[in-house]
């Protein structure tokens, strides 16, 4: 497989298959222009790697690359079975990058997710303490079932998530880089598990919403997955190529309407506010705070480079609402019973902008 291998700062003509939907690229260095096209090769190549192994669920691979390239994390909300766990390895090995899965248990300890330190003998009778590192040290981490483990635990993995690094008895240590964390929850089995509270769910820069494959893509599932043989998958980006394009999306330019949509979507989300429309105080109890407006334009400027543009477009910012504020907008009562869910009050608004 020929990927392109040029460095950002060479000036060697990007060839792709198609022309892409790009804006004008008058806002960006001629080399950032090279290397958005760059990315959108390779965004193909991985999207037709990872399709060897995982059948249909398009949107959810668009936005676990959105979050790899905009340093973000996700949650991923899924039944068992939907190949949650197999997505994220066959990620981490098309970008050959390490890959750690942790169940999360009831019984589960910090030390168990952070690594501690033990004692070795280092000759001559001496003895010194060693630090053996836990399996968040990998750059892509699966934290399956998040829920079940206990406060403790849980604030262990959110604050690695956060600081990217961890703390030891009174040592911190940094993080492999890149870091990504997708965590997943079960939506119909909540017997036993600890709920994560709204201020750890808004670490999280999407909630992604795993549904069941359509007819055609079960039957391929049916048909494709059943047999002798596993697809090798190959090689499509380093770790140091992952983390140059984390640093190209960010300077992804943003027109300033696009800045003011963010802010008008996230301040119309709190109940109780002027921007609010009248049923937002009647459905929601707590609306999307500033973080939600920093992972729209990152996601904005993430989507728009995946997809060859050279700046970030209101399409952009719109396919990437549901996933930045759903979590993030907790309706009340009242929204419950009559069947208004989070995702819903979402794309109301999001309508409700078109039209105005």
């Amino acid at each position: 497989m020929d990927i392109p291998t040029t460095a950002f700062g060479d000036d060697t003509e990007i060839t792709t298959d198609s022309s892409p939907p790009a804006l004008s690229a008058d806002a960006l260095p001629s080399d950032d222009v090279a290397a958005v096209d760059q990315l959108r090769q390779v965004y193909q190549e991985f999207k037709n790697e990872i399709g060897k192994v995982i059948i249909g669920q398009e949107e959810v691979i668009e936005r676990l690359a959105i979050c790899l390239f905009s340093r973000g994390h996700a949650l991923l909300m899924g039944v068992p079975g939907l190949a949650k766990t197999l997505l994220v390895s066959s990620v981490a090995e098309t970008m050959d990058l390490s890959f750690n899965r942790i169940q999360f248990t009831p019984d589960l300890m910090p030390a168990d997710i952070t690594g501690t330190d033990i004692i070795q003998e280092t000759g001559a009778g001496h003895r010194e303490f060693e630090f053996i590192k836990g399996p968040v040290f990998a750059n892509l981490v699966l934290a399956d079932e998040i829920n079940r483990a206990p406060a403790k635990t849980q604030s262990a993995m959110l604050e690695a998530m956060q600081e990217n690094m961890v703390t030891v008895l009174g040592k911190t240590y940094p993080l492999d880089k890149p870091f990504f964390v997708l965590a997943t929850q079960n939506p119909i089995e909540q017997e036993g598990t600890y709920p994560l509270p709204e201020a750890q769910l808004d670490r999280f820069m999407f909630l992604i919403e795993v549904e069941y494959p359509s007819h055609e893509e079960e039957l391929r599932i049916a048909r494709e997955t059943t047999g002798t043989s596993k697809p090798k998958l190959s090689h499509i980006l380093s770790g140091e190529r992952v983390q140059e394009y984390q640093d190209l999306v960010r300077r992804i330019p943003v027109p300033d309407h696009i800045y003011d949509y963010a802010v008008e979507l996230v301040r119309k989300t709190r109940p109780g506010s002027a921007a609010a429309p009248e049923w937002i105080n009647e459905y929601v109890g707590w609306g999307a705070g500033p973080r939600a407006v920093q992972y729209l334009i990152l996601g904005a400027k993430a989507r728009a480079a995946l997809n060859g543009s050279y700046m970030a477009r209101l399409e952009d910012i719109e396919a990437v609402a549901s996933p930045v504020l759903n979590h993030r907008v907790l309706t009340n009562f009242a929204a419950e019973s009559q069947g208004m869910t989070s995702s819903k009050v979402v794309s109301r608004l999001i309508d409700e902008m078109k039209e105005a």
